[in-house]
């Protein structure tokens, strides 16, 4: 099996979209916010309430998670498709950029943005870290959770391209 095959089965999976984010207060005066898009999302636990997701080993979000424990997701609704395109972008320059006209409010438990009009929000404290080849599994205990918008659908990623359910 090539990774190309293997990366073709996987794109038949159709998975949610969100937006993790967290809050470097090392990243200058008023510190820095940084998210990334992530399909690789899911519910582990009710008791204790555990979700997971998964990042590339080295990148910023990794490397962020790696030394603050607090963070968190926003489940993207079907019309927030440009955020979720934005924060996926490689060779991005600047995170601050990438939240400049983005509606987000900072999370009371973990300081990290929460982005508005979401289907839900969770915050989160990592609880575990798992390497896995070229991921890590980042898992956190939930600590809040808000539901900003019961408006639309979820935004899917199905085959390489965004998808809404119809």
């Amino acid at each position: 099996m090539s990774n190309d095959e293997f990366r073709a089965a996987m794109a038949r999976f159709t998975a949610g979209v969100t937006l993790v984010t967290a809050h470097d207060a090392d990243g200058g005066p008023r510190g820095e916010d940084v998210g990334m898009t992530a399909t690789a999302f899911m519910s582990v636990s009710l008791d204790p309430p555990l979700v997971m997701v998964s990042v590339r080993n080295g990148s910023r979000m990794d490397d962020l998670l790696d030394e603050q424990p607090l963070w968190a997701v926003s489940l993207l609704s079907e019309s927030q498709r440009h955020i979720a395109g934005r924060f996926a972008m490689k060779g991005r320059l600047s995170d601050r950029l990438l939240f400049e006209d983005v509606a987000w409010k900072r999370g009371d438990v973990s300081g990290a943005p929460l982005i508005g009009g979401a289907l839900a929000v969770v915050e989160c404290r990592t609880e575990q870290r798992v390497v896995a080849g070229d991921h890590t599994l980042v898992i956190g205990r939930v600590l809040s959770v808000d539901l900003p918008s019961a408006d639309g659908g979820p935004l899917t990623y199905f085959r390489g391209k965004y998808r809404q359910l119809s």
